[in-house]
C-alpha cells in the first residue's frame, strides 16, 4: 500500500506518528468484552467490537492526516498465538489475516493520504510483559512465535513488530522468527531507568545480542510501555545504554505513568498524564535524542496523540505530500 517504505523514512531522518493505547481504551469500553485468550483479536468478528476497532484507530488516523504525519498502526494481534487461538475456539478462522484486513480496509479509506499509513503486524511475549521470570528460551520463543510471524507475513503486512519484550531471551528467539519471515521488523523492550530490560539486561547488550542472532538484523528498536522520563534516562544511562543504543533504538510508544512495571501491575487505576505534558515531552526526545518514530501506550488516547502531533508540527517534522 505505501509507496515509500517505512525503512526509507527512517533513513531520511523523517518523523513517524505511533498510534496510542487500543487495548486499555477497549478495556474501559462497558460495552466490550475483552477475551481472556486473545484480549482483543476476536473482536473483528464482532459488530461491535468492528466499530470500536475502528473509532479508535480511525481517530488515530485521523490525527496523522489532519498534522500530515505518517502514521503507524499494529495489529490487533498482540495475543494472537496459535495456542491462543485455538484456546478461544477460533482455530478455523485466520485471526492475524483478519486483523490485518480489518485495518487494511480503514487505511484505503483515507484516499490519497493511505500512501503514508503504515501497518505492522504486531506480537509479544508468551506470558506476562511485566514477568521477564516468564519468559521463553531462546529456542523455545523461535519455535512459539514462528507460526504468527508466517501468519501475519502471508496476510500482506508492511512490516512486523515484536513489543513489550521484558527479557532477551524471549526477544532474541522472537526476533529469529520474524527474520525468517523475511519482511522488515523492529524489536520493542520495556526499559528501566538504569538503561536494562526488566530481566536486567543492559539495553547495549540486548541490542547486540539481538543484531548479532540473525544475517536479517531488525530494522530498528523501540522502546514501549515506558514513561517519557523513563525513556530518556534509560537511553542516558552510562552503564546501560551506548553510542549504539541511541543510533539503534529509533523512538518511544510512551505510557502516562513515570511508575516501574511492578507499579503498575498492581496499580487498581489507570493513570493518565495531562495531555499537553505528554505531548511536550514526548515530542521533545526528537529534538534532544533525535527520535524519530513517537507514539503513545497505556493510558493515551486521542487527546494525547494530538498534542503530540501538534508539538511534533512545530519542530518541523511534517512532511508535505
Amino acid at each position: 500500500m505505501s509507496v515509500t517504505s517505512l525503512s526509507e523514512l527512517l533513513h531520511q531522518g523523517r518523523c513517524i506518528l505511533g498510534e496510542g493505547a487500543v487495548i486499555e481504551r477497549l478495556r474501559r469500553d462497558p460495552a466490550i468484552e475483552l477475551d481472556p485468550h486473545l484480549v482483543n483479536s476476536h473482536l473483528v468478528y464482532l459488530e461491535q467490537g468492528r466499530r470500536a476497532l475502528a473509532e479508535i484507530s480511525g481517530g488515530y488516523l485521523a490525527i496523522a492526516r489532519r498534522f500530515g504525519l505518517p502514521l503507524l498502526l499494529s495489529t490487533p494481534t498482540w495475543r494472537a498465538s496459535r495456542e491462543r487461538i485455538a484456546a478461544a475456539g477460533l482455530k478455523d478462522r485466520d485471526v492475524n489475516g483478519d486483523n490485518f484486513r480489518f485495518l487494511d480496509q480503514l487505511r484505503k479509506g483515507c484516499g490519497a493520504f493511505a500512501e503514508r499509513v503504515y501497518i505492522c503486524g504486531l506480537l509479544s511475549c508468551s506470558g506476562d510483559a511485566y514477568r521477564p521470570d516468564q519468559a521463553l528460551t531462546v529456542a523455545e520463543a523461535r519455535e512459539f512465535h514462528g507460526w504468527q510471524a508466517a501468519q501475519l507475513s502471508a496476510s500482506g503486512v508492511d512490516l512486523l513488530l515484536a513489543s513489550t519484550l521484558p527479557a532477551l531471551s524471549e526477544a532474541t528467539g522472537l526476533a529469529q522468527a520474524l527474520a525468517a519471515t523475511g519482511l522488515p521488523y523492529i524489536v520493542s523492550f520495556v526499559a528501566r531507568p538504569a538503561g536494562t530490560l526488566l530481566d536486567g539486561t543492559p539495553l547495549d547488550e540486548a541490542v547486540r545480542t539481538v543484531d548479532a542472532s540473525s544475517p536479517h538484523r531488525p530494522l530498528a528498536y523501540l522502546i514501549n510501555c515506558t514513561h517519557a522520563s523513563v525513556f530518556r534516562r534509560a537511553l542516558l544511562d552510562p552503564e546501560g545504554s551506548s553510542d549504539l543504543v541511541r543510533e539503534r533504538v529509533v523512538g518511544l510508544l510512551a505510557n502516562t505513568a513515570a511508575l516501574s512495571p511492578e507499579e503498575l501491575d498492581n496499580s487498581a487505576e489507570l493513570i493518565e498524564e495531562d495531555p499537553e505534558l505528554f505531548g511536550r515531552s514526548v515530542a521533545a526526545l526528537r529534538r534532544d535524542l533525535g527520535m524519530q518514530l513517537l507514539g503513545g501506550c497505556c493510558g493515551t488516547d486521542d487527546r494525547h496523540i494530538e498534542s503530540l502531533a501538534r508539538y511534533l508540527v512545530e519542530q518541523g517534522a511534517v512532511i508535505q505530500p
